[in-house]
């Protein structure tokens, strides 16, 4: 994915090399209800095996949110992770990272794409997403 400007005065990028991984850890880790006590190691094997996207403050490059992909780049993709640091929250930044995310996979042939929340469903729904139509087809097996 090449950097796209989203206004704001913050870019985009999927580019793997720009994350701030350890940044991202601490967010999670600390402050994400989904993620609090998750280790380094365990947050560096999944952004090892998924795809990772960040929006960058113009100004300083500082990393300002994180979104993280699990997808087979051909049909399926569960977005997760998503996350906007606090002081860069209200002005739609994460709006845009879960629109770009979608717009570099779209291309692939990526036709359903799948998250899960507990407190952001407003926000997603402006972007098309819907709870499931049929959700006693769906499964989980939660190990441990």
């Amino acid at each position: 994915m090449s950097d796209d400007s989203v206004g704001g005065g913050y870019v985009i990028s999927g580019d793997p090399a720009r994350i701030d991984a350890a940044r991202v850890h601490h967010w999670l880790s600390t402050d994400a209800y989904w993620a609090t006590g998750r280790t380094r190691e365990q947050q560096d094997r999944m952004m090892d095996g998924s795809l990772n996207f960040g929006a960058y403050d113009l100004a300083s490059g500082e990393q300002a949110a994180y979104a993280r992909v699990v997808t087979d780049r051909a049909s399926f993709a569960w977005i997760c992770d998503v996350y906007v640091d606090r002081p860069a929250r209200g002005r739609g930044l994460g709006t845009r990272l879960v629109t770009a995310v979608r717009d570099e996979l779209a291309p692939l042939g990526v036709r359903r794409f799948m998250l899960a929340t507990k407190d952001a469903h407003g926000v997603y729904a402006r972007l098309g997403f819907a709870p499931l139509a049929e959700p006693d087809m769906w499964m989980a097996l939660q190990v441990g």
